[in-house]
Formats: C-alpha cells, sequence, structure tokens
C-alpha cells in the first residue's frame, strides 16, 4: 500500500506526443495527476478521460501536469486519445503489469469483447488516481477494483484551491499501531 508523504515507485513510460515520461522528472509546480485506467476496451474511460482532457487546462493553472496511462500498447493507445480528442491530456502507453501492482492497482483477467465490441487483453489494471508531488511524495490516491464511481475531477479542482491557499497537508499517513 503506498503511504501519503512517503516516496512512490518509479513510473517511466513513452507517451504519443511527450516522448518519455518519468514521474520523477515531471517538474509540476504542484503535482503531476497520475489517471491509470484501464484501456481501449473500456467505455467508461474514455469518458472519464474526456472529463480530464476538457479539465487540463484548469489543472495547469493550478500547477498540476496530467497523464493518462494504460498498460494498452502504443496503437490502442492512441486509437483512445483520438476517441477522447483532447491534445493537451498526455497519453501514456506499455505500463508493466508488475509497475501497476507497485502502485497498488488491481489486475483483472479479460472476459472477451466488450459492449462496445472490443476485445479486453488478456490482463489489465484497474483505475487509480494519484497526485504526486514534484519530491516524489504521495499526496492523494484512489484505487478501484471496478471501473465505476471515479473521483470527480472537477471536484478535485476546487479541492486543490482550499488545499493550496491553506497549505492543506497530505493526509493518511499514520502507519502505527491502532
Amino acid at each position: 500500500m503506498l503511504i501519503p508523504r512517503q516516496t512512490v515507485p518509479g513510473l517511466s513510460v513513452e507517451t504519443l506526443s511527450s516522448g518519455p515520461f518519468d514521474l520523477s522528472k515531471d517538474g509540476a509546480e504542484f503535482a503531476t495527476l497520475v489517471v491509470f485506467y484501464r484501456g481501449l476496451h473500456c467505455p467508461i474511460c474514455a469518458t472519464y478521460l474526456k472529463e480530464l482532457g476538457r479539465l487540463t487546462p484548469d489543472f495547469a493553472e493550478k500547477g498540476v501536469k496530467t497523464i493518462a496511462i494504460s498498460s494498452d500498447g502504443q496503437e490502442r493507445t492512441q486509437q483512445m486519445a483520438d476517441k477522447v480528442g483532447h491534445p493537451d491530456l498526455r497519453f501514456g502507453y506499455d505500463l508493466p503489469l508488475a509497475v501497476a501492482k507497485e502502485w497498488g492497482l488491481y489486475i483483472s483477467t479479460s472476459r472477451g469483447t466488450t459492449s462496445i465490441g472490443i476485445e479486453e487483453p488478456a490482463l489489465f489494471s484497474e483505475p487509480g488516481v494519484f497526485l504526486v508531488r514534484p519530491d516524489g511524495t504521495l499526496y492523494f490516491a484512489s484505487v478501484q477494483t471496478m471501473p465505476f464511481v471515479r473521483p470527480h475531477f472537477q471536484e478535485m479542482i476546487g479541492a486543490l484551491d482550499f488545499v493550496q491557499k491553506n497549505d492543506y497537508p497530505a493526509r493518511g499517513e499514520y502507519t502505527g499501531a491502532v
């Protein structure tokens, strides 16, 4: 389990249009918003990423860089990026599932063709949303076992106003006895 205020695992992937992505060198002013999605086969992911793409300029105004990452290869990732249609949103691909597990993501097995007629990969990660500070420490995390009911990006933007104004610390950092 990742712990707030502690260093997250390394994360390096290729992107469609921004060259190699290395979280430790991303250089965000406040944080990098890493959104792991299931893949091209997931219609809920496409809708979710359209919202992220629409709000990416708003995140940038708050010093937050965005990236959407899956274990899909370059071709399927390009298809998703085309479907999403927001060139400001970076797309990373070929996430190793071993790295997904290091991030605490759940791994699912294929159930065949989805409701939109796209074959699921044999194995893929379920969604996760992370805000990582420039020093590599975790600020916020949401990890799911299902594609449903994800954090709302618009609410996150509003929360960033409060967080930044009040220098609000990452919470959930206690690891002692209870």
